[in-house]
């Protein structure tokens, strides 16, 4: 996706509809509209607010966006495309080829990242020989990550180890 820089997320709770938001823009071109408009970052500001208060009807906003509803959210933008977005725990040693076959595909994958609790949401947007591509929404920034990193929970250069939880699309 071409964007004039990537927006950042709001708050310190709203990775996850950041995450969201982006992967609904990469998936639908005219939803992504607005983030090659002159205010984009004003249109995500509010769009992640709104995506927050859809997903979140029970889970308390302060406490940010749980693997289902961030899978929800990328659901609504791919359902026309026939693919359904779930969420799945990351696994000691994890081979990842669930999310490396549907970055490779075209299809972004949202990762939730922490230390003993989960914390922080990123969104993988291509994969390039061994390395992830992660739109990192706390500091608008794209990262190139070592896929053997996220395997092994080095992931400290993000701020928290390791992964925890994947959001990966799945044919219907």
């Amino acid at each position: 996706m071409d964007v004039s820089g990537w927006p950042r997320q709001r708050d310190g709770v709203s990775c996850g509809p950041s995450v969201a938001v982006m992967a609904g823009a990469l998936l639908d071109a005219d939803y992504g509209t607005p983030l090659r408009s002159e205010h984009p970052q004003r249109w995500f500001d509010a769009e992640q607010a709104r995506v927050h208060r859809a997903v979140n009807m029970v889970w308390p906003r302060a406490l940010g966006t749980t693997p289902a509803a961030v899978a929800r959210a990328m659901t609504a933008h791919s359902a026309a495309r026939g693919v359904r977005y779930r969420w799945r725990p990351a696994r000691c040693g994890d081979r990842l080829a669930d999310v490396c076959d549907a970055v490779a595909a075209g299809w972004p994958v949202a990762m939730l990242i922490g230390a003993v609790l989960p914390r922080h949401w990123m969104l993988i947007v291509e994969i390039e020989g061994a390395a992830l591509r992660c739109y990192e929404p706390s500091s608008a920034a794209l990262l190139d990550i070592a896929i053997d990193d996220v395997r092994d929970g080095r992931l400290a250069r993000l701020g928290f180890p390791r992964a925890f939880a994947f959001v990966t699309p799945h044919y219907v």
